[in-house]
């Protein structure tokens, strides 16, 4: 469960990042300013495509996990799960997508200039940039629930390869136990 939970974590971390490579540390000679990207940021609809997108993921996540967990737990009871959806639904409601925006802005002056920002801020307010910016939680959605039974595969494939490693490290019952 923990793993799962952390790896969900892990997704949407990834998902959300806008630094993907290497990261570095010095600025566009010709960065866009704090005003412009928070402009983009607003022509993007930013915070609410966030959190739609975030909703989305968590309830095919949530969905998926049901599955899961009543295969590992059939007894699990109503209630458990009703708890377990509470607090994906509370990660939600609580999450500060705002502050996170905030700490994307120097993320966005090193990797694009103030003619990048300008060029995407055309883009996304054009009828194909909102297109795309409406479509992207549904995509994104489909996307997690296309690839949900590959990270399945691996979580479970990792957990057997933990199970065996700790059966051949943990000392057999049939040997005797050395006193000092």
């Amino acid at each position: 469960m923990k793993m799962r939970i952390f790896g969900a974590a892990s997704l949407i971390w990834f998902c959300l990042s806008a630094a993907v490579g290497q990261v570095t540390v010095s600025v566009a000679p010709d960065a866009a300013s704090r005003e412009d990207i928070q402009r983009l940021f607003a022509v993007m609809n930013s915070p609410e495509q966030v959190h739609r997108m975030m909703e989305q993921m968590m309830a095919q996540m949530r969905s998926m996990n049901r599955a899961q967990i009543k295969k590992t737990r059939p007894n699990i009871s109503d209630e458990e799960l009703a708890r377990l959806d509470q607090r994906s639904g509370d990660l939600i409601k609580n999450f500060p997508f705002e502050a996170m925006l905030g700490d994307m802005i120097p993320i966005y002056q090193r990797h694009f200039s103030k003619t990048d920002v300008n060029s995407m801020i055309s883009f996304y307010s054009s009828p194909t940039g909102q297109k795309f910016l409406h479509e992207m939680p549904a995509v994104m959605a489909e996307s997690m629930q296309a690839m949900y039974p590959r990270i399945q595969q691996q979580i479970e494939a990792i957990s057997r390869q933990e199970k065996e490693q700790d059966q051949k490290t943990a000392p057999s019952q049939n040997e005797p136990v050395e006193k000092k």
